[in-house]
C-alpha cells in the first residue's frame, strides 16, 4: 500500500485539476532556414518524457485493464482484496499523468513554438497530445480536450463523436505539415523513437487513423470506412514492418511490469493468458514470462507457466500465488515498450477487409501476416506450424491455491484460418491472436474486448462491484472508468454536462458504456 500511496502523491503534485490549462491554437507553417540552424533544446527537451508518460504504470495499468483482460493479476490482498480487480475502484489515477506529463508540458511547447517560430515542434507536439487523449478517452469517455487552456470556473468537456472528429482532423494537419517537412532533421536528438524521422512519424499517423477508425466501426461505420480506407491509401504508408515499430523509450527506468514484479512483488501472469498460450502451445509465452515455481498444472502439466485469474480470490494464498509465473527476466533490463507494432497494423487490416474496406488486401493473409509478424517480434519460433494448427485451443484453468478461481475456457477459438468460417468466427480468430501480441499494451486489448467480445475471457472471480462506483452483473464485464474525484469536487457543472453527453441513462460509473461500445452484433 505505500507503494501505490507515494504513486499517488507523487501524481498528485502533478496535477490535480484542470482549471490552470493554456490555450492550445497554433497555426503551422513551412520550416524557415533560419529556424533550421537553431538547435532547439528549449523546445525539444521535453518530448522525451513526454512520450515515456503516454503510459501508466501500476495503478493505470497492473491493478486495471492488465487484470481486467487477464494478462497479469496481483496475488496481493490490497484493501482486503476489494480493489480495482475486483471491480471495486480505490486508485485512478491515469487522468493525472495524461494532463500533468503529457498535456501541459506539450501545450507549454505549443505556445514557445510559436513565439520562437518553430511550427514543426508544435506539430509534434500536438500528435502526441492526440496520441494521449486517444488513451484516456478509452479510459473515461468524455475528456477535456479542445477547451483545453480554458481559465473558467467550469471547463467542459468534449463529447466522444466530436473527439473523434477532432483526432481525425488534427491528423490530417499533422501529416499535411510533416508531409511538407520529411527531410527535416531538428527532431532527432529528442526522439527516442524514430531518431527524427518524420517519414516514420507519418506512418504512425495512418496507422493511429487506422486504430482510431476501427474503434468506430460499429458506431459510426460510415466515418470508419471512410477514415480506414483513408489511412490504407496515403502514400506515407502504415507500421508493417517491425523497423517501423513505435516504441516507448524508458530512458534508463526498469519496465514497469518488471517493476511490479521483481521489486514489489505485487504481479504475476494472468490466468486467462495462461489457458490461451497453453491451449495454443505458443512458444511466445517464454519470451514473456518465466516458468513457474509451483507444482505443475494437473490440467497441462507439461506447460510451465502459471497465471492467476482475473480478479481473483487471493486474500490467504499469497504465498502459494508469488510461485506462479513472473514476467520474464528480460523485462528488467529492456530499454523500450511497444506501443504500435507492424502486428497490430496486420490485424487491423485483417478485420478491415472482413468489413469491406478498400486498400485492407485479404483477410487471411493479413491475419496471418499479423502472427508471423508477432512471432517475429517477439522473438518466437514455430511459426509455421502454429499457423497450421486446426485443433489446439484455449484450456480450461485450475488455480491450484483456491478452487474458486477455476473457470471453464469461453472460447474454443482454433488457430488456423478457415475460409468456410464466417465472419464472426474469423473476427474472434483475428482479435485473439491481436489480443495475445498486445501484451504490455493492454489498453488496446480491453478497447477490441469491449467494442466487439473478442476474445472470450472469463468474468472476474470476485466482483466487489457496488452502487458506489456502479454495478457489473455476474454476466459483465467494467466499462469504463469514472472521473477523478478532483474533477468530480471542482469541475462538477461540467462533470455532470459530460455524463449527460454519453447519452439517455448514463452515469459517471464503471458500468455505463461508451460510445463506440455499442452492445450490438459485430457484422
Amino acid at each position: 500500500m505505500k507503494k501505490i500511496i507515494s504513486a499517488l502523491l507523487f501524481l498528485a503534485i502533478l496535477t490535480s485539476c484542470t482549471k490552470d490549462f493554456k490555450e492550445l491554437n497554433q497555426d503551422t507553417n513551412q520550416i524557415s532556414d533560419e529556424s533550421l540552424l537553431q538547435d532547439n533544446n528549449l523546445l525539444g527537451s521535453p518530448f522525451k518524457g513526454i512520450i515515456f508518460n503516454l503510459f501508466g504504470h501500476q495503478i493505470e495499468e497492473d491493478l486495471c485493464y492488465d487484470s481486467w483482460m487477464g494478462y497479469m493479476n496481483t496475488p496481493t490482498d490490497f484493501v482486503g482484496n476489494v480493489n480495482n480487480t475486483t471491480y471495486y475502484m480505490r486508485w485512478n489515477v491515469y487522468w493525472d499523468r495524461v494532463y500533468g506529463s503529457v498535456m501541459s508540458p506539450a501545450n507549454k511547447i505549443v505556445n514557445l513554438s510559436a513565439q520562437y517560430k518553430q511550427p514543426i515542434f508544435a506539430d509534434w507536439a500536438k500528435l502526441l497530445e492526440l496520441l494521449a487523449m486517444s488513451k484516456l478517452t478509452a479510459v473515461h469517455g468524455p475528456v477535456i480536450y479542445s477547451n483545453y487552456g480554458s481559465t473558467a470556473n467550469s471547463i467542459l468537456y468534449d463529447k466522444e463523436s466530436d473527439l473523434y472528429n477532432q483526432f481525425f482532423a488534427r491528423l490530417d494537419t499533422v501529416q499535411t505539415n510533416f508531409g511538407a517537412n520529411k527531410t527535416y532533421l531538428g527532431f532527432a536528438k529528442f526522439d527516442p523513437s524514430y531518431q527524427g524521422d518524420i517519414t516514420k512519424w507519418m506512418k504512425l499517423i495512418n496507422s493511429m487513423r487506422l486504430r482510431l477508425a476501427m474503434r468506430l466501426s460499429k458506431v459510426a461505420p460510415a466515418l470508419a470506412k471512410t477514415q480506414g480506407e483513408k489511412a490504407m491509401s496515403d502514400a506515407a504508408g502504415l507500421i508493417e514492418t517491425n523497423d517501423d515499430n513505435f516504441k516507448v523509450a524508458l530512458l534508463g527506468n526498469t519496465m514497469p511490469v518488471a517493476v511490479i514484479c521483481y521489486q514489489w512483488d505485487d504481479t504475476r501472469m494472468g490466468g486467462v493468458l495462461e489457458s490461451f498460450m497453453a491451449g495454443f502451445n505458443d512458444s511466445r509465452v517464454a519470451k514473456m514470462f518465466e516458468p513457474a515455481l509451483s507444482p505443475a498444472d494437473p490440467i497441462h502439466p507439461s506447460f510451465k507457466y502459471k497465471g492467476i485469474r482475473n480478479g481473483a480470490y487471493c486474500g490467504t494464498t499469497k504465498p502459494a500465488m508469488l510461485k506462479y509465473s513472473k514476467v520474464s527476466n528480460d523485462f528488467n533490463s529492456v530499454q523500450n515498450r511497444r506501443a504500435f507494432t507492424a502486428a497490430e497494423t496486420a490485424f487491423l487490416k485483417a478485420e478491415a477487409a472482413l468489413r469491406g474496406w478498400a486498400g485492407a488486401g485479404d483477410a487471411k493473409t493479413n491475419y496471418e501476416n499479423g502472427v508471423r509478424l508477432s512471432f517475429a517480434d517477439w522473438g518466437a519460433g514455430g511459426v509455421d506450424a502454429y499457423l497450421t494448427d486446426a485443433t489446439s485451443k484455449p484450456l480450461n484453468y485450475v488455480d491450484p491455491a483456491d478452487a474458486r478461481n477455476n473457470f471453464t475456457s469461453a472460447s474454443t477459438v482454433t488457430i488456423a484460418w478457415n475460409a468456410a468460417d464466417n465472419n464472426e468466427l474469423k473476427l474472434e480468430k483475428i482479435l485473439t491472436q491481436k489480443y495475445l501480441n498486445t501484451f504490455t499494451n493492454t489498453l488496446e486489448a480491453w478497447v477490441d474486448f469491449r467494442r466487439t467480445g473478442y476474445p472470450k475471457i472469463p468474468h472476474v472471480a470476485k466482483n466487489d462491484s457496488s452502487p458506489d462506483w456502479g454495478v457489473i452483473p455476474a454476466d459483465q464485464w467494467i466499462k469504463r472508468m469514472p472521473f477523478v474525484n478532483a474533477e468530480r469536487l471542482s469541475n462538477t457543472t461540467a462533470v455532470a454536462d459530460a455524463v449527460a453527453k454519453m447519452g439517455a441513462g448514463a452515469k459517471d460509473d464503471i458500468a455505463t458504456r461508451l460510445w463506440w461500445d455499442t452492445g450490438g452484433p459485430n457484422f
